[in-house]
């Protein structure tokens, strides 16, 4: 099968890859479609320590089941259209057994510590797998993952009817977290650099939007959530949180990253500055919110490009074209 590989840091192509068979309690999965994440670009450029080279990349994806294993749980049969949650947690350490999987201390992901989803097929856990409706299509189903995090991040930072939220960056994620913000009942200003972003969120229903954190006003919202993982902006959304505020540190930064808070007005001000770890519990939730259209997708739904240009689809991601950049093997599959 054709497969993109990055063979190490800094160097990416497309070759073939034996295909896959299924584990006895697993399933392999003919990809319909694979989202890229800021996550890939760190492991493409070496900055993502838990992933072992050469890899197959790729964890936010939906497909169509074409094998199952003799041991597989939850009744998946060949044909199945199904979402996959990465998540490979240990089920034995102490964060797994607290129900914290995301904090596994033997955390492991596909498309991030096993071969993934970029490619035409990849062996998946059956017990990952959600079925998705006839009504979903596979780009859709692809951001059922990102909409998973979005998910849990929102149980991590809580929010109130009528609470003003601060969101810096309008990628994906952002635009998301600004959706069930507002389904919360929130008032929510949308902060990026990217006028064709800050339209979307404008159309998506955003109180306000800004093209600079310097056009922020401090010390006036009741939380912030940071989707960008650059310091300054996780500094900025912090000084633009009020008393007794939240801070909600969503975006993933380079790993040797350091930021500069005041302990004075954390203590002072009572502020509450909290981190949101990928996916918990959140997938099921996420495939309802799509399913329903509670959350929209079209608007975020911008590029799908075929296997063979994934090094060209990496290039999109970095130079923050459109906002959700899909690979389709199949591009029959893209709206299927």
């Amino acid at each position: 099968m054709r497969a993109a590989i990055i063979n190490e840091p800094g160097s990416v192509s497309v070759g073939d890859r034996p295909e896959p068979a299924p584990a006895p309690d697993g399933v392999v999965v003919r990809v319909g479609a694979c989202g890229i994440c800021g996550t890939d670009l760190h492991i493409a450029d070496g900055e993502f320590p838990p992933s072992p080279y050469p890899l197959v990349p790729g964890h936010e994806f939906a497909g169509t089941v074409t094998a199952v294993g003799d041991r597989a749980p939850g009744g998946l049969q060949p044909g199945d259209r199904v979402a996959v949650d990465p998540s490979l947690f240990c089920g034995h350490c102490e964060y797994c057994r607290a129900g914290r999987g995301n904090l596994c201390a033997n955390w492991g992901a596909i498309g991030d510590t096993v071969d993934g989803a970029f490619a035409e097929y990849v062996a998946v856990p059956a017990a990952n797998c959600y079925r998705l409706p006839d009504s979903v299509s596979m780009r859709e189903g692809a951001l059922v993952e990102p909409l998973s995090c979005a998910v849990h991040g929102m149980r991590r930072i809580g929010v109130e009817a009528g609470e003003h939220f601060l969101v810096v960056g309008a990628g994906t994620m952002g635009l998301l977290l600004q959706q069930l913000l507002q389904n919360s009942g929130a008032h929510v200003t949308v902060v990026d650099r990217n006028r064709d972003r800050l339209a979307i969120a404008r159309d998506l229903g955003a109180a306000a939007t800004a093209a600079d954190t310097a056009e922020i006003t401090p010390g006036t919202y009741d939380a912030a959530v940071d989707v960008t993982g650059a310091p300054p902006a996780i500094e900025a959304a912090f000084d633009a949180v009020r008393k007794g505020g939240r801070l909600l540190v969503f975006g993933v930064a380079d790993e040797d990253s350091r930021i500069s808070l005041s302990p004075f007005r954390i203590y002072n001000e009572e502020i509450t500055v909290v981190g949101s770890m990928a996916v918990l519990h959140s997938f099921g939730a996420a495939v309802d919110l799509i399913a329903s259209g509670t959350v929209e997708t079209a608007p975020l739904l911008t590029d799908a490009v075929p296997l063979e240009k994934f090094p060209e689809a990496l290039a999109m991601m970095r130079a923050g074209t459109g906002v959700k950049v899909q690979v389709v093997p199949d591009p029959a599959d893209a709206d299927s």
